[in-house]
């Protein structure tokens, strides 16, 4: 590992000489990288520092704030104030797909559709929705006005908004994240304030300002909007910031997803075990939300879960980070590489080094695809199955089929045919369900001109 770069053109061709792999990521071409030096899964999970028990701290403050839910979201009522996702076979996808990449894959493949999170519409619910939870609930108990067992119904009322206006949260978003944070955050009460990069979608910024948001907006990129929301809360004892970046508490609400999913597969009659694998494929920007989901799978179901980031050519920042160990000490930008991409929630040209230094011995591996990829599955998935998802969401659904054909990996992990075809692969779909239906319909006219194009 190259410790101390110095990003002159001799450094970068000094970097690329020992890690080859970047010269295709500096050419834009999609790649696939799979993970030598990943650990088995007792292994990894004792060197995280995070256990459990403290996901099971974490389910246990969803449950009680179900209540709440219910009261102040309605849309939540029918699910007990449960904020979660469905799963979904998707067969016509699945052939669909065996005829485009001519490989026929075997076993089955699904969607977890987080684009149904109730609130948001995307998987930053997860995390964002609870670490605002979590710091809501703190000032309650502190100020001696809720207890453990109380009804948390109450905190839909006047006089907890009241207190909570005292407050202030922050946090640097590319659009999901912030959407999540502002839309649970003004609810509460609290005075939300959400940061945003330049390649936020503006029905975005302007859902948060209709909810009473304060939206700041740079003519940057997602690291610039950070660091200025970060700054400017260190100084102020009343306000919060959310750390997509380093944040345990993001990362333990992601990974309450773990417990969930083990459960619903079991409700479907799917058994997980080595013979059994899952294969789950997840979109990736600054890594807190699928690093998270990924610390809770390897929780849930140990080595039979394999688990594969998937980021856009232009903004392969996680995948950088850890081929290299660099971690958050190298940046996309850093190579030349432009992080522009029509996927906004993964348009990141930093990684979390947090995460990257947390999860690389868990991870299977990475891959990236062009944004003509992502839109194509996009237009392949509404024909097929009526599914609407935004194009960041897509990045997991070629995985399956990068995955079968490097024998390397295959045989090194002893995934036999015979394994392979009673295997499961998860497409986690992050996000799209609050995307208003013009923009849906330029998504679709996107993916029908690249199809005329073909």
């Amino acid at each position: 590992m190259i410790s101390h770069p110095r990003y002159s053109p001799e450094a970068i061709s000094e970097l690329c000489q020992a890690y080859p792999l970047l010269d295709q990521l500096v050419a834009l071409r999609p790649v696939s990288w799979f993970n030598p030096e990943r650990l088995p899964a007792e292994q990894a999970l004792t060197a995280v520092g995070l256990t459990a028990d403290d996901v099971q701290d974490a389910s246990q403050r969803l449950d009680r704030f179900a209540a709440y839910f219910s009261v102040a979201f309605p849309e939540t009522a029918t699910s007990q104030g449960r904020l979660e996702s469905p799963i979904q076979p998707i067969a016509r996808m699945q052939q669909a797909l065996n005829e485009q990449f001519q490989t026929n894959l075997t076993g089955e493949l699904w969607l977890k559709m987080d684009n149904l999170l109730p609130i948001s519409g995307s998987i930053k619910a997860r995390g964002g929705i609870y670490e605002v939870l979590q710091h809501a609930e703190k000032l309650a108990l502190k100020a001696g006005l809720l207890q453990r067992t109380d009804d948390y119904a109450q905190l839909h009322s006047e006089p907890f908004r009241t207190f909570f206006s005292q407050y202030r949260i922050a946090v640097g978003s590319t659009g999901n994240l912030g959407l999540s944070i502002g839309m649970i955050g003004a609810k509460l009460g609290f005075q939300t304030s959400v940061h945003m990069s330049a390649d936020a979608r503006a029905w975005k910024k302007a859902l948060l300002r209709e909810n009473g948001v304060t939206v700041v907006e740079y003519n940057s990129d997602y690291s610039v909007a950070v660091a200025a929301g970060r700054a400017q809360a260190a100084d102020d004892p009343y306000c919060h910031f959310v750390d997509d970046e380093n944040s345990v508490q993001l990362f333990l609400g992601y990974a309450v997803a773990g417990e969930r999913l083990k459960a619903q597969l079991e409700q479907a009659g799917i058994m997980i075990d080595r013979a059994n694998p899952l294969f789950v494929y997840l979109p990736c920007g600054v890594g807190g939300g699928p690093g998270g989901v990924a610390f809770g799978l390897k929780l849930a179901f140990g080595d039979a879960v394999h688990c594969i980031f998937a980021e856009p050519t232009h903004s392969p920042c996680m995948l950088l980070g850890v081929y290299t160990g660099l971690h958050d000490q190298i940046s996309v930008q850093d190579l030349g590489i432009d992080n522009l991409t029509t996927a906004d929630g993964l348009a990141v040209g930093r990684p979390s080094g947090f995460v990257g230094r947390l999860m690389s011995p868990m991870l299977d591996g990475f891959y990236t695809l062009s944004d003509e990829e992502m839109l194509s599955w996009l237009g392949l998935l509404n024909a097929q199955e009526g599914i609407q998802l935004e194009p960041s969401a897509l990045a997991g659904m070629p995985g399956p089929w990068r995955l079968i054909e490097d024998e390397g990996y295959l045989q090194r992990l002893g995934l036999t045919p015979e394994r392979l075809g009673r295997a499961h692969h998860l497409v986690w779909a992050t996000g799209g369900g609050m995307v208003p239906p013009a923009e849906m319909a330029k998504y679709l006219a996107q993916a029908a001109a690249l199809d005329c194009e073909e």
